[in-house]
């Protein structure tokens, strides 16, 4: 019997398990964290809160899911699939690769499945992390590494009545494959990422279409027709060619950041896309009135698809671009009074991202709050990674570590090396923790929101999920994705406090 299959039924009250690092998550960075971890050596155990692995790319699996970053970037460097089926590949196909993965490296012996992590705390005397699961079973680590991303807790506005509707509710990541939505009145709220792709997919199905709109998103177009099988021959076979294939389609990504980050007109390129992609499959001159954004593009997340438009000018779909006052048992009331009846609700409302970090208590050095903290200071990490006072604690995708033009793969692998480093500089320093300066933290922070100072995402003239409520990007890197790879390459002991002699 493994560590991990011993401990899934344990009782409250038996003894702490012990390891050396703990992982929380199981989607691409905490196998990633594992696989690192497991090749160097490191003892550990990966605590998920679900009964399979897989993340984000387990929960969604509403209509059409698909990646937005080609696979052949967005997967692990040092484990490549030349034959993926699509160029953009479809949430079956990323969930199996990840499966693959988990199964080929052996990890799901470490992993402790249906443990939902509840809070966490550090003992400055032990120099260990003590972690509880909500049904009471307790960890004890020397490292706490956080792989929960922050895409996995669905934000659902509170809608007055909301729970009084007598229909179907649910939301895109919990998506409900029991509702039949053939023949009915479907609401859709919400025009972000899974909505442009859940519409196109359920329009022919339902009887009617009601698309709730707050801010109209940019949408370029994107094919994604299978690739041929010459192409994916080739690609398994001929040396060299996937690896080129990667180059190339990273460049053309980082391409953009020049225009998010540095100069923001030149844009307009894709904004000139964007109103090409509205009008030729939009020919009501209001609906494309309202469905043309008014703020720079890229300030929000941009948008792929080439069908979306076409779904929405269906004769089926009533775009509604007034607000929701109330939710009833049987429709929706928005602000101008008018009343539609609805059958279905789906709500494509997003994520808590800045604030995810509220629904895991985690208490540092001296018992220090850390939800307290980023609640007066904001979520702030040093290079995205590693917390002033909070020894031997990791957040992968943590603050300012999210993109909005590349793949979170590349990411994701940067800080998986970093962590890595900072395991052996404990070693190497024979010491029990770390933990980066206040200093340190605060210097690279302060120079990282000056370079967002000048971004599209802070100056594109639109209101974002990127933004806390003081208007602080706590979300984006402000640079190239080589950049932050530069930035985490080494950890330099004199951005840290060591503590603790080995016992």
């Amino acid at each position: 019997m493994t560590v991990a299959e011993s401990t899934v039924d344990r009782k409250p009250d038996q003894a702490p398990v012990h390891t050396r690092a703990l992982i929380i998550g199981t989607g691409f960075s905490g196998l990633g964290m594992g696989i690192e971890l497991q090749q160097r050596g490191v003892d550990f155990l990966i605590l998920e809160k679900a009964a399979d692995i897989g993340g984000t790319w387990r929960d969604n699996t509403y209509p059409g899911c698909a990646c937005d970053i080609p696979s052949h970037l967005y997967s692990f460097s040092f484990e490549p699939k030349a034959d993926w089926q699509n160029l953009f590949s479809y949430q079956p196909e990323i969930f199996d690769y990840l499966n693959g993965v988990t199964d080929k490296y052996g990890l799901r012996r470490y992993i402790v499945f249906n443990s939902l992590v509840d809070r966490a705390h550090w003992d400055d005397n032990e120099c260990r992390w003590h972690v509880f699961t909500a049904d009471g079973r307790e960890f004890v680590a020397q490292f706490l590494i956080s792989c929960v991303g922050a895409l996995h807790i669905p934000s659902i506005p509170d809608f007055e009545g909301r729970d009084q509707f007598a229909g179907p509710a649910f939301h895109s990541a919990e998506w409900d494959h029991n509702v039949d939505l053939k023949a009915k009145r479907v609401a859709v709220i919400g025009t972000g990422a899974s909505a442009i792709q859940i519409v196109p997919e359920i329009v022919d199905t339902v009887a009617e279409l009601q698309l709730y709109q707050r801010t109209p998103p940019w949408v370029v177009p994107r094919t994604n027709d299978e690739l041929p099988p010459r192409l994916r021959r080739a690609l398994e076979n001929i040396p060299g060619l996937r690896l080129a294939l990667r180059a190339g389609i990273y460049g053309l990504q980082e391409a953009l950041a020049f225009g998010m980050t540095a100069h923001p007109a030149i844009l307009k390129i894709g904004e000139l896309l964007g109103k090409w992609n509205i009008r030729r499959s939009v020919k009501d001159r209001e609906l494309r009135r309202k469905l043309t954004p008014r703020y720079r593009i890229g300030c929000k997340r941009i948008l792929n698809s080439s069908t979306y438009y076409g779904a929405v000018a269906d004769p089926k779909t009533t775009l509604v671009t007034d607000g929701i006052a109330r939710i009833t048992s049987d429709g929706i009331v928005t602000t101008d009074g008018t009343e539609r009846n609805v059958d279905v609700i789906i709500y494509a409302t997003g994520f808590h991202v800045s604030d995810s970090f509220k629904y895991v208590q985690i208490k540092g050095l001296n018992g220090e709050d850390l939800v307290d903290r980023f609640n007066r200071e904001g979520p702030i990490a040093h290079r995205g990674t590693t917390i002033a006072d909070l020894p031997n604690a990791f957040m992968l995708l943590g603050p300012n570590t999210g993109l909005g033009h590349n793949s979170m793969v590349y990411m994701i692998e940067s800080q998986i090396h970093y962590v890595a480093e900072a395991v052996k500089a404990v070693e190497k320093a024979g010491a029990q923790a770390l933990a980066p300066t206040r200093e340190a933290s605060d210097a690279f922070n302060a120079g990282l929101q000056e370079k967002l100072g000048h971004s599209v995402w802070n100056t594109g003239g639109c209101s974002s999920w990127y933004l806390d409520e003081h208007g602080n990007n706590r979300v984006l890197w402000g640079g190239y994705t080589w950049q932050y790879r530069l930035a985490t390459r080494r950890l330099d002991p004199s951005e840290y406090r060591f503590w603790g002699a080995h016992p």
